[in-house]
Order: C-alpha cells, then structure tokens, then sequence
C-alpha cells in the first residue's frame, strides 16, 4: 500500500494558538464594520502579515514532512471590495508571496484553495454571479502571485450550489455558460465538489451535468458521499471522479462523522470530526488527501499513524 500524501486546510494550530505577539497565522482578518472605519491600509496591513507568515507555515510543514496545504480565503481581508493592487504595500505583499511560492515550488509542496459557499456560477441572479467571477479571479490573482501553475494541480475548489427547485440541467446550463466568464487562468484551476444532501449534486451528476459539458475535475468528497451517492458505491465514485483529472494527480477530501466521534446523536452527521479514528481507504490508488477535521495538522499526524499501522498490518 503507498502512503496517500496528506494535507490539511488553513490553519497551523501550533503556531496560530501562540499569544497574539508570536501568532503564525494566515488568516488574519477583521469585521466589515472595521474594514468601513480602517479602509484599505489596515486591510494592506494584515494581507502583508499573512503573505509573510506563509512562507513560516511552509517551513513547517516541509520541517514535519507535510507537502499539501489548503490556502486560506481570508489571505486577503474583504478582498471582495477592492482590487489587490489597490494595496498600499502591494509591492511588498508581492515579494513575499513570491518567495512563498518558490518556497513551495523547489520542495515539491502542492497548494490549493476553496473559496466559500456564496461562490455559485449557477446563480439566476446577476450580482451574485458577478460577486463569484470577482472572487474566483481573485484567488487565481494570488496563485499567480505565488507562481503557481495554471492547472488543477493548483485547484480553485468550489462547489455548483443550489439546484433551484431541482433544475439539474438549467443551473448546470448557467454554470457552464458562467464559467466561461472566468479569467483562463482561473478556468484553468478551477474543480467541482460533490455535496452532502441527497437532493445536490452527487459525484454522477457532476459528471453528467459539468464534466462532460466543460471537462473540469471533480474533487470527491468521502464524508459528502455518505449521503449524495447518486447510486453508486464509494469506489464507484471515487473512481468516476479520478478519471476526471486527465494527467494531474487527484485531490479527495476526507473527514468523519462528528456525532459518531463525541457519542452525540444531536450532532449532525454531515458534520466533520475533530480528529480521526479509521484510516481513509483509496482502494489502492495514489491520491492527495486533504483532510478536513478540526483538528487540522495535529489531525493529520494521527491520520499518518493510522495509515502505518494499516501498512503493518497488511504485510
């Protein structure tokens, strides 16, 4: 059994829980309220300081044998509402991601981020839609930034969103049509998530609806498909969703059930788990698994120690 190559989202709890003069973080960020009265130099002021602790966290993570790392969204505060070279410390926040970036590409360190759930291509209102291509554009700005590729293996995930009244086709057809309004490097990046009701997009009708009509990747989800499986096993759909990458490596993402790891049945099962108590079956492929616990990097190392003991045990 090969050893999948392990990354988590975010946040390096290690560093980010030291007090405030000493915080490693990459999240810094304000309230709107804040950012009306601070404006774009104290918004300039925290990107920079996140820009820079990046390559730190890196280090890190080279330092404990973690390669994959999930960029947070809040990189940039309230990046929405102004373009980045607005900035007052631009040039700064340039060099520093450049050198995160070289960091990451002469370590062989795989970076990829998922802007949030208001991200939706397949909106029927126009400002929403607007927002999304602002946003999605965004990101791939600080990927070229950071000199990353223009291909999935520097993924922009994103989930479709809605069906509105169950619209598979008209949604998808929005989509698809919206996508093309992306910048290219952006298209380029960009990846599908399958979702946790059973009424969503499940891997199969991301392939039907989106892959087959763009041919973009399919990110799958174990946690998600547990309940949207669209009428396939997990390795079914796995496997649909790996013959979706043509040529780069795959991503899945991996959690478990919260209300099952605490006992609590009032918990809802779609929610992740702090941590991890069964290893992640690939049924044998060779996959980068971003695991998305609460736990973050410390729920990695106990995924690591979950996977080795699964290889003693196999041979």
């Amino acid at each position: 059994m090969e050893m999948p190559n392990l990354g988590y989202a975010c946040i390096l709890t290690e560093l980010n829980n030291l007090p405030k003069s000493r915080r490693v973080t990459t999240n810094r960020s304000m309230v709107k309220r804040t950012f009306k009265e601070r404006g774009l130099p104290y918004a300039s002021e925290l990107a920079l300081q996140n820009c820079k602790d990046l390559l730190t966290v890196l280090k890190w993570n080279h330092a404990n044998g973690i390669h994959f790392f999930r960029l947070s969204s809040d990189l940039f505060p309230w990046s929405s509402e102004y373009n980045l070279s607005d900035l007052p410390d631009f040039d700064d926040i340039c060099l520093a991601l450049q050198e995160a970036g070289d960091f990451a590409h002469e370590n062989g360190h795989r970076i990829t981020t998922h802007p949030g759930p208001f991200n939706v291509l397949g909106s029927p209102k126009e400002s929403v839609v607007i927002k999304t291509i602002k946003e999605l554009n965004t990101h791939s700005e600080i990927f070229d930034m950071l000199g990353l590729e223009e291909s999935p293996y520097a993924k922009i995930n994103i989930h479709v969103g809605g069906t509105y009244g169950g619209d598979f086709a008209g949604t998808a057809e929005r989509w698809c049509r919206n996508f093309f309004k992306l910048s290219v490097s952006c298209q380029n990046r960009l990846t599908v998530e399958n979702d946790d009701k059973a009424s969503m997009w499940s891997t199969q009708r991301l392939y039907n609806y989106i892959h087959k009509v763009i041919h973009i990747p399919i990110v799958f989800d174990y946690h998600h498909h547990k309940f949207c499986t669209g009428g396939q096993t997990e390795q079914e759909a796995l496997e649909l969703a790996m013959s979706t990458w043509h040529g780069v490596k795959p991503v899945v993402h991996y959690s478990q059930d919260r209300s099952v790891e605490h006992n609590d049945p009032k918990i809802r099962p779609q929610a992740h788990s702090d941590s991890y108590w069964t290893a992640i079956e690939t049924y044998g492929h060779d996959l980068d698994v971003m695991l998305e616990c609460k736990h973050k990097e410390q729920g990695l190392l106990k995924m690591r120690d979950l996977l080795q003991e699964k290889v003693s045990l196999a041979a």
